[in-house]
């Protein structure tokens, strides 16, 4: 594996007509931050909305590594719990308690109002999504500055895939360890639309999880969210709980 990522590498850097600064970076990423193996993680979201005050959700996730299916129980507030989502393949459903229907929805859709659709559960490589922007010298655009007190590399991706949420974005990446401190993204037009703050990782089985982080709207001034990951547990997951049965079983 280690010598084909290094071949991809070689290679992506002779497109590029030069030793490639970034894509070792966001491969590093990659391997660094990449649960493998089946997940399930209570789930807290504090969200703060101009026009709406402070809006408190929990949930329990479930991920089954294998096909990238993904479960999300709604336990908090009260008109929420019981309700949840069910993903598998490319099918996404959204399950009500109160009336125990499925409906089938996009992707692209609200986690209970929230900020957060179903892509930003899904297990997706950054060097899969995006690619270095390059600049009008045919160079990277890469610098190596300091966030706060922290040495960071700062560096600029494009999409390379149509079903991201963002075209583009600007990563703030520890230098010692390549932690994402960091990062921004923005629109096809190149507003800026979200910045993303890493504020606390965890090690688990030799992987960094974000516990901790903040999501700071910059289109509607005054929203943020926060999004706390706990009680992470790497038990391999029955193929039943990843089922519309299972999931209408847990609402009862």
């Amino acid at each position: 594996m280690k010598s084909t990522l290094l071949l991809l590498v070689i290679i992506m850097s002779l497109l590029f007509g030069a030793e490639s600064k970034v894509l070792p970076i966001i491969m590093k990423l990659d391997d660094i931050l990449e649960m493998k193996g089946d997940i399930t993680a209570k789930v807290n979201i504090t969200q703060q909305k101009t026009t709406q005050g402070l809006k408190f959700m929990e949930m329990i996730y479930y991920r089954r590594d294998s096909d990238d299916a993904f479960m999300i129980l709604m336990t908090a507030p009260e008109a929420e719990k019981g309700n949840g989502y069910l993903k598998i393949g490319d099918n996404f459903w959204m399950y009500r308690r109160n009336t125990r229907t499925f409906q089938h929805i996009n992707r692209d859709e609200s986690i209970a109002g929230t900020d957060a659709s179903a892509e930003d559960f899904e297990k997706r490589k950054l060097s899969d999504l995006y690619q270095p922007v390059i600049d009008e010298k045919g160079l990277e655009k890469i610098s190596e500055e300091k966030l706060g007190e922290i040495p960071v590399y700062k560096f600029f991706l494009s999409g390379k895939v149509k079903d991201i949420k963002y075209p583009s974005r600007t990563y703030w990446v520890r230098k010692d360890n390549y932690l994402p401190l960091k990062d921004q993204s923005f629109s096809l037009s190149g507003t800026l639309m979200n910045s993303a703050y890493y504020l606390k990782y965890t090690l688990v089985e030799n992987k960094y999880v974000a516990i901790k982080s903040m999501y700071i709207d910059e289109f509607e001034k005054g929203n943020k969210t926060v999004v706390e990951v706990s009680g992470i547990s790497t038990k391999k997951l029955e193929d039943t709980i990843f089922t519309k049965a299972y999931l209408e079983n847990l609402s009862k």
